[in-house]
């Protein structure tokens, strides 16, 4: 299993970065025996990829990185980068490679504090493996100051250094970055292709995958998840079933509350499994005396520990209410999509009775207003508005129509 196997759908992004890959082979061997670099490399030090959610974006550049620092030894007898086993792949495709520096989003934005030391290591020769890789899943969230921390270091790389930079379009990274890099876009793998991909790496039944996938509309992670958690079926079903309880404006407070409150739960969970264990290693770290008195000078590490995981409660809470206002979106769509007659395959088959009481009782322009109300509450969202705000404003426009 190669480590393209990983990208569904995507075989001409795939192509692009094997051949990459290659050609990075050729620049080292070059660069080593103090050659002239090849005119025609289709390698480059800085790329750029987007593609709506769930394409597979964070997949694809984690792929290329791990394909970058390949050993297998195959490639000795002409083997292509990216066996998906020796070491190099395998610990960048975990994110332990002392070489692969991920950055990603802990709250909405990504900080210039939290830039500081990674174009700082951009800088720097590999430690162990062929190149030094910077991987910022979330170009989008980078503000004004990080971002042009990253443009200085884009323009001037080290000879070594590559930077694989993600995010949703290339409109939503700056002019002067965009230019510097090569931009692959990614496509939403085609329901069949996720339900395949289920069956055949998770293991899921045919049935379930192809209703996954349908649900997802290609979003393979959040596929895989509703195959195979519980819980993430039953907050769909539970989402599914808002649009018919919205017939008074309490019914609509109400929905609104345990939508957040879902999503606050969802939050909760995951800093009760990472954040005493991050408490923990940092005390071990620093030197923590038995019974965890702490050495001095050390208090204010610790309160920028404490203001990371508060910003990561408050993105996992977003981005989980996030994951529900797409299943609405989905659930309005198939509502108009009944209601103008067209031969598009619902995405919500399972709900298909709901669906066909919405689209008689209410017009296509009805339902296209609550599409929009759902995209302005995403929008308020990523605005920062308060969670239950936003979404009491939503379920509210939801009851109007």
């Amino acid at each position: 299993m190669t480590v393209w196997d990983d990208l569904v759908g995507q075989e001409k992004v795939s192509a692009v970065l094997d051949a990459a890959a290659r050609d990075a082979d050729a620049l080292v061997t070059a660069a080593a025996a103090d050659q002239p670099l090849p005119e025609t490399s289709k390698m480059t030090h800085a790329w750029l990829f987007t593609g709506p959610p769930g394409a597979g974006r964070n997949q694809a550049a984690r792929a290329f990185a791990a394909a970058l620092q390949c050993v297998s030894p195959d490639r000795a007898l002409g083997g292509a980068p990216g066996c998906g086993f020796c070491d190099g792949c395998h610990t960048a495709l975990l994110g332990t490679h002392a070489d692969v520096t991920t950055v990603a989003a802990v709250g909405s934005e990504i900080l210039v504090k939290d830039m500081r030391d990674t174009v700082r290591k951009s800088f720097t020769s590999p430690a162990n493996g062929r190149w030094q890789i910077i991987l910022v899943e979330d170009a989008e969230r980078l503000n004004e100051k990080s971002a042009n921390a990253v443009l200085k270091a884009v323009e001037e790389p080290a000879p070594r250094t590559v930077w694989l930079l993600c995010a949703p379009s290339i409109e939503d990274v700056l002019p002067t970055i965009r230019s510097r890099c090569r931009h692959l876009n990614l496509r939403t793998p085609s329901v069949e292709a996720v339900a395949d991909t289920l069956m055949r790496r998770d293991g899921i039944e045919p049935e379930v995958a192809a209703s996954v996938a349908r649900a997802t509309q290609g979003h393979v992670d959040r596929a895989r998840r509703l195959a195979t958690d519980p819980a993430a079926r039953e907050r769909r079903a539970a989402v599914l079933k808002l649009p018919l309880r919205l017939d008074e404006v309490g019914a609509c407070l109400r929905a609104a509350q345990e939508l957040v409150d879902a999503a606050a739960e969802d939050a909760k969970q995951l800093a009760e499994e990472m954040d005493g264990k991050e408490a923990e290693e940092l005390k071990a770290a620093l030197g923590a005396t038995q019974g965890g008195r702490m050495p001095r000078g050390t208090a204010g590490v610790m309160k920028d520990l404490e203001d990371m995981q508060k910003r990561r409660r408050t993105r996992t809470q977003r981005d989980s209410l996030d994951v529900a206002l797409g299943d609405l979106t989905a659930f309005y769509r198939d509502v108009l999509a009944l209601q103008l007659g067209t031969r598009v395959a619902l995405a919500n088959a399972d709900a298909e009775d709901a669906l066909e009481r919405l689209a008689r009782a209410n017009t296509p322009e009805s339902t296209l207003r609550r599409i929009e109300a759902i995209a302005a509450c995403r929008e308020a969202l990523d605005r920062n508005v308060a969670p239950l705000l936003a979404v009491e404003a939503m379920t509210m426009a939801l009851r109007a129509g």
